[in-house]
């Protein structure tokens, strides 16, 4: 039976156990990431078989990352509680059994419901899995290199899940892909008690109730509100939508404030280190989530690729994340990671302004570049704030902690994609009305205004007239694109001279 171990447990070098347990971690995680990707492609096959009505159909897209969002902190926390492992083990049973439930669905409302319980099990994975690596890897350059191929595990199944999924579909009906994960957790189960360390808190009390569903009532409104401005909607709606969350949000600090146990204990952020990590993780995915979203739509609704075309071609994107991750360790070994921080988010903003330069003959390679060039200098910020957060929190508080930082790459994600493409949706209908075409009737211009993706719809019930409809409205999305880029290479580099002065104090170890 393996042992727990306690704060007092020794600092040595992890053996080929924890090695090889590290790749056991890795697999779920690379399936999490998966999951949120490789059900864009069966969204057609979906709506032919099942007939969602087109919030059903959001609904069936958004509702496993919105769960996810949610439970993050509480998940977190519980793992302290209960043991890390016995969590993940317990998230690991129920993602397949409820991806044999989705891909079983018969109504869109059995597949909704079905996703928001994938997303339960999915929020298990993330905070037990980083807090197990701080548990298993005590070194700090060990450590270093074991949440390098975390995140590049991450970053792999994001790469991967489009083109695994319209391999699929090319052979087998949708429901297949919900299939996927359930070997890698069974598996997952077998050699996760054998591999894996045992790590709870045993000075930590009971769960408490009311904290844990505060955290949820503050975090699903916020990102509510947030998708709403995403999708388009007026400003004051999505505040009135997320100011439920800010008012419980309120309520659970000042309960955790009371609390002998807290669920979230805030003296972690009284630790600079904690506090700016995080910051700068929001920063870093707003920009990453932002930027894929744009860019996607620009390859599949300007350059005219389709969704697998479009996936196959985001590999390098994926994969140089990848890279990027696993250079860390070796970045870190010639410089202080102020340095590798700074640097990387320089190399980033030369990604972004890189892309700016379509609009030519080779526009899909330079854009391609670009983001591959983008995501190599993002991926170290990633491991290096992922590994700050978990070495600079109590060994007993690593589950939380762990969680606060994915939950801070949630909101970050979600903000960016709300900011940076409420900005690319001003710039498209700013841009659309002086390029549409002379002659474009009011209710073709009113539907064009949309974005792009009603614009194309449009220009194709147009015939020979739709031709300068949709080139007027890829212009625009184009300028828009562009707009969105440079802004995004402005924050960077305004990240970047943060991380330098904020962190230069750090030291690897």
């Amino acid at each position: 039976m393996t042992s727990i171990p306690t704060a007092a447990t020794p600092v040595g070098d992890a053996t080929i156990r924890e090695w090889i347990g590290l790749g056991v971690i890795a697999l779920p995680c690379m399936l999490y990431t998966m999951d949120l990707t490789i059900l864009n492609l069966a969204v057609p096959a979906i709506t032919r078989e099942l007939m969602p009505s087109a919030a059903q159909l959001l609904w069936i897209v958004d509702i496993y990352g919105f769960i996810v969002a949610g439970s993050l902190l509480v998940m977190g926390t519980l793992g302290d509680r209960i043991g890390r492992r016995r969590l993940l083990m317990a998230g690991a049973t129920s993602f397949a059994l409820v991806s044999i439930l989705a891909g079983l669905a018969s109504s869109a409302p059995m597949l909704i419901a079905a996703r928001a319980l994938l997303g339960l099990a999915g929020a298990t994975l993330a905070p037990s899995t980083l807090s197990l690596i701080s548990s298993m890897f005590r070194q700090d350059r060990q450590r270093t290199l074991a949440v390098s191929i975390w995140i590049a595990s991450f970053s792999f199944g994001a790469a991967v899940g489009p083109v695994v999924g319209g391999i699929l579909l090319a052979f087998f009906p949708w429901r297949v892909l919900f299939l996927v994960p359930v070997p890698v957790m069974l598996m997952l189960l077998v050699v996760g008690p054998r591999l894996l360390p045992e790590y709870r808190n045993h000075t930590a009390g009971r769960l408490d109730i009311a904290s844990a569903v505060l955290s949820v009532a503050t975090v699903l409104p916020v990102i509510f509100g947030i998708k709403l401005l995403a999708e388009g909607s007026t400003p004051a709606l999505a505040a009135a939508s997320a100011l439920p969350g800010v008012a419980c949000g309120v309520l659970f600090v000042r309960r955790q404030l009371t609390l002998d146990e807290p669920l979230l204990d805030l003296r972690m952020f009284r630790q600079f280190k904690i506090s700016a990590a995080l910051g700068l993780n929001l920063v870093d995915f707003f920009l990453i989530f932002g930027i894929v979203l744009i860019t996607t739509q620009y390859m599949q609704l300007v350059l005219g690729l389709s969704p697998l075309e479009a996936g196959l071609w985001s590999l390098p994107d994926g994969l140089g994340f990848v890279a990027g991750s696993l250079l860390t360790p070796v970045w870190l070994g010639l410089m202080r990671p102020a340095y590798v921080l700074c640097l990387g988010l320089i190399v980033g903003a030369l990604g972004l302004f890189v892309m700016t330069l379509v609009g030519g003959p080779g526009s899909l390679y330079v854009l391609v570049a670009g983001i591959t060039l983008f995501s190599v200098g993002l991926a170290p910020c990633a491991t290096i704030i992922a590994d700050l957060v978990v070495g600079a929190s109590p060994t007993e508080r690593a589950g939380a902690a762990s969680a606060l930082n994915e939950t801070s790459s949630e909101f970050g994600g979600a903000t960016g994609i709300a900011l940076l493409g409420s900005l690319a949706t001003y710039v498209y209908r700013t841009s659309f009305v002086h390029a549409a075409p002379a002659g474009l009737d009011e209710s073709t211009r009113v539907i064009a205004l949309r974005g792009i993706g009603a614009a194309s719809e449009a220009a194709s019930g147009l015939g020979a007239s739709g031709a300068s409809l949709l080139a007027a409205a890829r212009l625009a999305y184009q300028q828009a694109m562009q707009t969105s880029l440079l802004c995004a290479c402005g924050i960077a580099l305004c990240a970047a001279t943060a991380a330098f002065f904020l962190f230069r104090g750090q030291t690897q170890d």
